[in-house]
């Protein structure tokens, strides 16, 4: 019997019956409102050049802090190799000595032997082990002359010292392993944070990095304005002290134009060698760590500009800072240290007209620069090296 339903048209809805293709266009919206509803968060904002010039800043900073304790713990390490050398080289010395001596002393025991003095079992405990078990026999000792007894005492002695220093040297060599290890630390620690340094810098554009050298020009135009200004207020200081006590030099008064000691011709004789050295390293790249004389660290500058001048600094800005008299800005002097920071993690050293020369950071090169260069806020002191 012939079917009397009415045909529908494909795509067409009858009541209560979707379709399949309107089942799968549906099917489909709502996949792709799942997809868009758990989709991962947008990426974070791009920094800008500034924050991105601060955290730069900031690393190398850091990376700087980490050399000067870097600087320490090896400066450390280094003292504490000497020491343990030092005490092995000695500990071998005494033990060559004991050995003669056991040499000499069993030559003792083996001619008391032979005169029949004691027993033979004596005589060979005193070759193999302790000569002292078998000397302490009174037989034996009161056969021994007044020299062979002095010459047991001194054995006995020599092998409690030996014993001593064996135990010191034991205790230096665990010392020692414990520096290699900080120092190891240390490392990382300048390393990792030049790493940091350099992965910022990377992402850059090339307009990027053009905008940055703008501001870098910028804030060292600033700092040369405040060098120049620092400059006159020194020669209208020097000028009007001139003025009011003409029989008062900087070089041979008792003060200075802000009331500190004054600078005598010996110092301006040795600063004017540190200069004439520092400028002569002009151009050579900043290393962590090197102390020269193809590149150098801040502190490893001015200890080597200064040493040429006959002076001998601390390895360390930590140290370096109370290596001389602490002078106010308003009285800096050429040869001057100048150190930078709350850490006191940099130090440059003072040429004059608020310039100095020093090895700025990472990537950079010995060079002469404002004392300003970041503003006057991280200058810490200034220091005049004994």
């Amino acid at each position: 019997m012939a079917s009397h339903r009415k045909w529908s048209p494909p795509g067409t809805r009858r009541t209560g019956i979707r379709t399949p293709a309107l089942a799968t266009a549906a099917l489909t919206s709502v996949a792709l409102l799942s997809q868009t509803a758990v989709a991962a968060p947008s990426a974070e904002p791009r920094p800008s050049l500034e924050e991105v010039e601060k955290k730069v800043d900031d690393l190398y900073h850091q990376a700087e802090t980490a050399t000067e304790k870097y600087n320490a713990t090896r400066e450390k390490t280094a003292k504490q190799r000497k020491r343990v050398d030092s005490l092995l080289d000695d500990v071998a010395r005494r033990t060559e000595k004991l050995n003669t001596a056991r040499e000499e002393l069993g030559s003792f025991a083996a001619a008391q032997y032979r005169t029949g003095a004691s027993a033979p079992g004596s005589a060979s405990l005193l070759l193999a082990d302790n000569p002292q078990d078998y000397f302490d026999q009174t037989q034996l000792m009161n056969r021994l002359t007044t020299r062979q007894k002095a010459a047991v005492d001194d054995y006995v002695t020599e092998q409690a010292a030996t014993s001593r220093k064996r135990g010191e040297a034991s205790r230096s060599l665990r010392t020692l392993t414990t520096s290699q290890d900080a120092l190891r630390t240390s490392k990382a620690d300048v390393q990792g944070k030049l790493a940091a340094a350099r992965e910022l810098l990377s992402k850059l554009t090339a307009d990027e990095k053009a905008r940055l050298a703008a501001i870098a020009r910028k804030k060292r135009e600033a700092a040369d304005r405040e060098a120049a200004e620092l400059a006159a207020q020194r020669a209208a200081a020097e000028k009007k002290a001139r003025e009011t006590e003409p029989q008062q030099g900087s070089s041979s008064g008792t003060t200075g134009t802000s009331g500190t000691p004054a600078t005598d011709s010996s110092y301006a004789t040795k600063a004017g060698k540190a200069i004439a050295f520092a400028r002569a390293q002009i151009g050579k790249p900043y290393v962590w760590g090197a102390t020269g004389p193809g590149s150098y660290d801040c502190s490893g500058l001015t200890q080597a500009v200064w040493k040429a001048a006959g002076v001998t600094l601390p390895r360390t800005t930590y140290d370096q800072v109370n290596a001389g008299t602490t002078v106010p800005l308003s009285a800096i002097e050429p040869g001057d240290l100048v150190f930078f920071y709350d850490d006191i993690s940099h130090v440059g050293l003072y040429i004059g007209d608020g310039m100095m020369i020093h090895a700025p950071k990472p990537g950079a090169y010995v060079r002469e620069e404002s004392i300003f260069y970041a503003g006057e806020s991280i200058i810490h002191s200034v220091v005049r090296p004994a």
